[in-house]
């Protein structure tokens, strides 16, 4: 359907329904941000504005989020994706005049009343289980005060129980008295880094000691002041730098989640300067191999923007995995459904091996060529390979 702006494209929606926002495809002349996330959280939306290489935060109050979105979209970004309480998905395509076309997907799920018969079932094998008080999620609007899932929010809730069954598949054996020590880069508001606290607490009783840092001081004050209030002990935030922040004791496990483009790099470079024994990196905004990435050989797949956008992606978190195994690691690339609703994205999750680089000598030597090879076809040298050269070209595997 075609309107002739923005704003009588968004005039019919219930703001009351609107649930998360995406602004994406800026004009780079009109804004430093290259992308705009927006989700509900209970009376406001937290907004999240992202920079290469940063991450800004704000709150909007829930009735003004289409005026925000009008603000924030005019003559700055030609999409917008809007996804509704009752599952459906909106596209909106602006043009260079403004005018707005605008298709919807229909909803995947049951409405609330049906899916609401459903949900027993579907919760068998959740970590978290409707009945469970978790306080992070009753003031994320996930659930009531006495546990009950709001159904309008049952893919944040089963969203999250990913997150956790992905942390369990390398925790639920797992026993010791030493507390685990983990760190969690660019946390932001930290909300899966208070379900984590939980998980580890209340459901695996496990002693942990977890540092979420980030840049904003505001967001690392409401995250201390949010860790009180939950009696969260060994749980606190600190203003850090991926880049450079070094930890004054040995660490357990790295989180990095949407990180933008090179600081995912820096952050897997520091977890394996420290051999953290677990690694989960959910990268974001691989721009740096697009920015330059081009072939001769295989130009088909460097050609069209899109194409070259979504391989560049692919590239780079495929060259970040080897890179992982030839410093040590056990590594997979994960299918991870994120908290912002984006159809498919990846996690890289590793295990240091025992032995670590020593022991995967025979890895390298089979996987360095390839990486090599690829970074010559495509003339692209990622931040990460040229963090860990040192790593992974010592002289026994040249």
């Amino acid at each position: 359907m075609n309107y002739e702006s923005l704003d009588e494209a968004l005039r019919p929606l219930d703001p009351g329904s609107l649930q998360s926002v995406i602004f994406s495809n800026p004009i780079p002349s009109k804004t430093k941000y290259r992308k705009i996330r927006a989700e509900r959280n209970g009376s406001d939306f937290f907004v999240s504005s992202f920079t290469v290489t940063q991450v800004f935060h704000e709150t909007v109050p829930a009735d003004r989020i289409l005026a925000f979105c009008l603000e924030t979209a005019s003559d700055t970004y030609r999409q917008l994706n809007l996804w509704l309480s009752d599952g459906r998905v909106m596209e909106i395509l602006l043009s260079k005049k403004g005018k707005a076309h605008v298709s919807t997907t229909a909803a995947v799920q049951a409405p609330a009343l049906v899916r609401s018969k459903a949900l027993p079932n579907r919760q068998k094998n959740h970590i978290l289980q409707e009945g469970m008080i978790v306080p992070p999620l009753v003031d994320m609007g996930v659930m009531t005060p006495e546990g009950k899932i709001i159904r309008a929010r049952y893919d944040k809730f089963r969203q999250i129980n990913r997150f956790l069954e992905i942390i369990d598949d390398e925790y639920k054996d797992y026993t010791s008295e030493k507390p685990l020590r983990v760190i969690d880069f660019g946390c932001g508001k930290a909300y899966l880094t208070f379900v984590l606290y939980y998980y580890f607490t209340e459901i695996r009783h496990l002693a942990v000691d977890i540092i979420g840092l980030d840049l904003k001081t505001d967001v690392i004050e409401k995250c201390n002041q949010a860790a009180q209030k939950y009696g969260y002990a060994s749980l606190r935030f600190e203003i850090g730098d991926i880049a450079d922040y070094s930890p004054d004791q040995d660490v357990d496990m790295v989180i990095t989640l949407h990180a933008c483009d090179t600081a995912t790099d820096y952050a897997l470079y520091n977890a394996v300067t420290w051999n953290a024994k677990k690694i989960f990196s959910v990268p974001c905004c691989q721009h740096e191999i697009n920015n330059t990435i081009t072939s001769q050989n295989l130009n088909v797949l460097t050609r069209y923007g899109i194409i070259r956008e979504r391989f560049s992606a692919l590239l780079t978190d495929a060259l970040r995995a080897d890179l992982l195994e030839c410093c040590g690691y056990e590594t997979q690339v994960l299918e991870f459904i994120d908290l912002e609703h984006t159809p498919k994205n990846i996690m890289i999750r590793a295990s240091l091996r025992p032995g670590g680089p020593k022991a995967s000598a025979a890895r390298k030597k089979a996987l360095l060529p390839e990486i090599e090879s690829a970074l010559k076809e495509f003339r692209v040298e990622p931040t990460l390979y040229k963090l860990l050269h040192s790593c992974i070209s010592d002289e026994d595997n040249t």
